[in-house]
């Protein structure tokens, strides 16, 4: 098992309380009392809130585009890098699901440096997963409908999933990658 450095132990408290109350709502003082510590203990570890918010986002965007580039630049046909995708995804929500609420809900919030970064990233994440589809579509592994309907639909699932799974209890990760898979690519007809 990983030991946490005191900083991920902060950052961790601190992806829960954006979760809970938004990145604008939390103060330091809020993240010190969640951690029972005082608020200046904090400054020895991070240098600002903004910097525990640009740790959650960018570690997880960029976890998210290491996935995908692997996926991308497979050999696998359309529909295995599909199924990858959508693992990576399940992944990632069951190992942060917290950190996921930052990066769906507050990244606008990132300063203009790492705003930028992100940026980037998601849309090259995005039109990888588009490129994905449509040559899926080219080949006949994936029906003709509207590649933006099929790459919103999905990934409008996928992104959301961290705020639905954890309030699951009784669905096993391997049940959920199975039929995830199933449901997104196979429809329920």
């Amino acid at each position: 098992m990983k030991i946490e450095t005191r900083k991920q132990e902060i950052v961790s408290a601190a992806s829960i309380l954006f979760k809970e109350k938004g990145y604008s709502a939390v103060t330091m003082r809020d993240l010190a009392k969640a951690m029972g510590i005082k608020a200046a203990s904090l400054y020895n570890h991070i240098q600002s809130k903004q910097e525990i918010l640009s740790t959650i986002i960018i570690e997880l965007a960029e976890e998210f585009t290491t996935g995908m580039d692997k996926i991308a630049t497979s050999r696998d046909s359309a529909i295995q890098k599909l199924e990858n995708i959508i693992d990576l995804h399940i992944d990632v929500t069951l190992r942060n699901a917290d950190g996921l609420a930052s990066l769906n809900n507050d990244w606008m919030h990132l300063e203009e440096d790492n705003l930028q970064y992100f940026e980037k990233m998601r849309e090259e994440y995005e039109d990888s997963f588009r490129e994905i589809v449509r040559k899926g579509v080219d080949e006949g592994e994936i029906k003709s409908f509207n590649i933006e309907i099929i790459v919103f639909s999905t990934l409008s699932t996928l992104r959301t999933l961290y705020l639905w799974y954890p309030k699951q209890k009784n669905i096993d990760a391997n049940i959920l990658k199975h039929d995830m898979i199933s449901v997104l690519l196979k429809g329920v007809v």
